[in-house]
């Protein structure tokens, strides 16, 4: 008797741990259909939102659909359309520009997502970032990501043309600035070097014009001092004739009177 009362409780307490088991799954289903619930009506309304382009508010009802439901692929994706449509994409500098937030969540959404729909859409929402910002090499890859989940993406596919023929437009105007830089940086050599040709030539003729001058000063320093030592012997010269000429007449008057004396003695 005491066994059976035994198994009575026993079997109770089973059946009362599964009845709370079941009630408790219960309510986790309910609240998770409750979060549904609510995530999908917040996504309704935000695409509501986003069709009236009031971007600002899809952004809070996206954000409530993800407080709802933080794994919602949609919610994330619908998030990230609304911070694009606030932002320039090709002005996204920093961490707190929507862009940047956007291309985040798109980044980690086309990376994680099963849904090659929702892949594709983000890889072409990616493509288009890039190539805003001019970065063709990223949007190309990104448009090809996007046609490789969704081969049918007609817009992916004349993305991808305009961005390849943007890249090579991009690049033949580097190659073009790149050409002029060099033309430039030639003509700038050649200026160089005929600037310090013009300057060695000028160097050289005012070296020349120097010894020229340095030469006339020398000569004429010779002539004047030759001048001066012809003009010595001259007045030498002329006191030697002025000396031999007072000689002269003291010889010829020397003469007279001795001549006038021998006469007077004679008459004597």
């Amino acid at each position: 008797m005491a066994n059976k009362t035994g198994i009575k409780i026993k079997g109770l307490l089973v059946l009362f741990i599964m009845l709370i088991t079941i009630l408790t799954s219960f309510d986790a289903y309910a609240d998770g259909v409750e979060s549904n619930r609510k995530e999908r009506n917040f996504i309704r309304k935000g695409n509501s939102l986003y069709e009236q382009k009031r971007y600002a508010e899809t952004e809070v009802e996206c954000k409530k659909a993800l407080e709802a439901n933080p794994n919602s692929e949609l919610a994330t994706y619908n998030l990230a359309l609304s911070l694009l449509n606030q932002s320039n994409a090709s002005n996204a500098k920093d961490d707190n520009n929507p862009t940047k937030q956007a291309s985040q969540m798109l980044s980690n959404l086309a990376a994680t997502t099963s849904d090659p729909i929702l892949a594709s859409k983000s890889y072409y929402n990616l493509g288009n970032i890039h190539f805003q910002q001019e970065q063709y090499d990223q949007s190309i890859e990104m448009y090809k990501n996007c046609l490789r989940r969704n081969p049918n993406d007609d817009n992916a596919r004349e993305n991808l043309r305009l961005a390849q023929k943007k890249k090579q437009q991009q690049e033949q105007q580097q190659n073009n600035q790149q050409e002029q830089q060099d033309k430039q940086e030639q003509q700038q050599d050649k200026q160089n070097k005929d600037q310090d040709q013009q300057q060695q030539d000028n160097k050289e003729q005012q070296d020349k014009e120097q010894e020229q001058q340095q030469n006339q000063q020398n000569t004429q320093q010779n002539s004047q001092q030759g001048m001066s030592q012809e003009n010595i012997e001259q007045i030498l010269k002329a006191m030697q004739n002025a000396e031999q000429n007072t000689q002269q007449r003291v010889k010829e008057e020397n003469a007279k009177e001795e001549k006038v004396r021998v006469q007077t003695e004679k008459n004597w």
